[in-house]
């Protein structure tokens, strides 16, 4: 008996059932721990990313008062989304995730509400993968100019951003088993890390700020004269670190235990990130020794600057190498849940393209044309970077509203269907529904909240496109839904029998 015939006869998993009655076959290598399933959304959470490479946007939004305690506001607001999609992850453990969610909980009109869902996630996963890399490139070029005098000019860090990009979409094609490795030393690299650069913090600076420096005063570059709103602003620190999380529902296909692994993934990479990024943002502002030096840092890089000034020239740059490792493991994870989620949307049809991007490399099983569109899409839009010093927060803002949109429509539609949601293995029980509410409530208020203007007086370059972007996407997705889609598109398709699953199975083997 050949290898192939013996793969058909074997019994399926727990895990391949679930797949095969939610329509799909088991075309991804089923390979990560449920560690591992964590390890990709608080690898894309990266505190070490998302808080220094807005660190310097609080810093002028807000100041200190906002960026320590609208971490705890932000972590506590964005658990109980977390936990609404996690309920709904453990009903529907796919790689389609939040789309595919939607669709099969609408009552009606479900292939619409499907499509507009995965278009925010497209375009959410987009601008993150944007955001974490750019931030990593804007580290890179810091680190280059203090130790070699490499010019800060835009165009050296969009050359510096398409090479980690490159990098990140190589690594992604050698298969999920290296991603996964990477992804459980990227945890610990992370901790490690944290504990590393607060303790230097810590001990090495001769001087530290005030406890009421750190925990009341304000700092206000915006232009705007309402510190009430500037402080709002400054949320935009915490929310954009606290995004990517989807990925673990996005990973499920190639998970044990999805239905428990996926959900739990979810609501611990956003824990441990509250707590680890709350005393990382303690720890750094307590270190500031030159408050408006550090921010107009000739570097780019506010913590950078921090750094240098608090334990010197070798120490900062070591504490720098510590956060540019994190960045890259953070991009990489992302390009990966990025590819998944584009693997499953086109697998459905909704992209141009689609059978271009739902291709599977036969040999490590990977999406590798979804991988390059990721990294492709995320280039793309960086490059306004070259005539706008703005575009970084938009990228951010972009990144926020698409995702939280697409977060919370599952949620939304599960809270319509009441006591008929049909509960997976890890529940809330009858903490559903308000836990439901305030999910929903949040993510209305910050897509609000990030589209409005950032700085004054608003001008064509301090502009906060944000919204442009949204309203593109929007108009794109409606168009096509009313021209052409609407006709054609009917939500997650099912691939067959389960004899054709099989059989799309046993192809990839051979």
């Amino acid at each position: 008996m050949s290898v192939n015939e013996q793969a058909a006869q074997a019994p399926l998993s727990s895990d391949e059932e679930t797949l095969h009655q939610l329509g799909y076959a088991q075309e991804l290598r089923r390979r990560m721990s449920g560690f591992s399933n964590f390890a990709v959304s608080f690898t894309i959470i990266s505190i070490l990313s998302g808080c220094l490479t807005l660190y310097g946007y609080g810093m002028g939004t807000g100041g200190p008062a906002i960026i320590v305690w609208g971490w705890p506001i932000v972590g506590i607001m964005t658990l109980f989304v977390g936990l609404a999609m996690a309920e709904v992850c453990s009903s529907f453990p796919t790689a389609g995730g939040l789309y595919y969610w939607s669709a099969k909980l609408a009552r009606r009109n479900g292939a619409a509400w499907s499509w507009f869902t995965g278009w925010f996630n497209f375009l959410g996963q987009v601008a993150v993968t944007a955001g974490i890399d750019f931030g990593a490139a804007f580290f890179i070029n810091a680190l280059l100019n203090l130790q070699f005098g490499t010019p800060t000019y835009h165009w050296v860090t969009i050359l510096i951003f398409a090479g980690v990009l490159l990098v990140h979409g190589m690594l992604n094609q050698f298969g999920i088993r290296l991603v996964a490795l990477l992804n459980d030393v990227s945890v610990w690299w992370h901790l490690i890390g944290v504990l590393i650069i607060v303790g230097v913090l810590v001990f090495a600076p001769s001087h530290h700020q005030s406890a009421s420096f750190v925990f009341t005063s304000t700092f206000n570059v915006t232009g705007w004269h309402s510190t009430f709103y500037v402080l709002l602003l400054g949320l935009l620190l915490a929310q954009y670190t606290f995004t990517g999380y989807d990925a673990s529902a996005h990973m499920t296909e190639e998970t044990h235990s999805a239905a428990r692994s996926g959900p739990r993934g979810i609501v611990m990479s956003i824990l441990v990130s509250l707590f680890a990024g709350w005393i990382l943002l303690i720890g750094i502002t307590f270190a500031i020794q030159h408050y408006s030096a550090e921010l107009t840092s000739a570097t780019g890089v506010p913590p950078a600057q921090i750094f240098i000034d608090a334990v010197g020239a070798t120490g900062g740059k070591l504490l720098l190498l510590i956060a540019i490792g994190a960045q890259l493991f953070c991009g990489m994870s992302s390009v990966t849940a990025n590819s998944r989620m584009i693997y499953a949307f086109s697998r459905d049809g909704a992209l141009p393209a689609s059978r271009l991007w739902h291709q599977v490399n036969h040999r490590t099983r990977t999406p590798t044309n979804a991988i390059w569109l990721a990294a492709a899409a995320a280039l793309v839009l960086g490059l306004p970077y070259l005539w706008n010093n703005y575009a970084y927060a938009a990228v951010t803002s972009i990144a926020v509203i698409g995702l939280y949109i697409a977060y919370v429509l599952p949620t939304f539609l599960r809270l319509r269907q009441g006591s008929s949601f049909r509960r997976g293995p890890w529940h809330l029980g009858r903490w559903s529904t308000p836990i439901g509410i305030t999910a929903v409530t949040w993510v209305v208020f910050i897509t609000i909240l990030f589209m409005l203007p950032t700085a004054s007086p608003v001008t064509l370059k301090s502009f906060n496109y944000t919204v442009v972007a949204v309203l593109v996407v929007l108009g794109f997705a409606g168009i096509w839904w009313l021209v052409s889609a609407r006709n054609w598109f009917t939500g997650p398709r099912v691939q067959g029998s389960a004899e054709e699953l099989a059989a799309i199975e046993r192809e990839l083997t051979s």
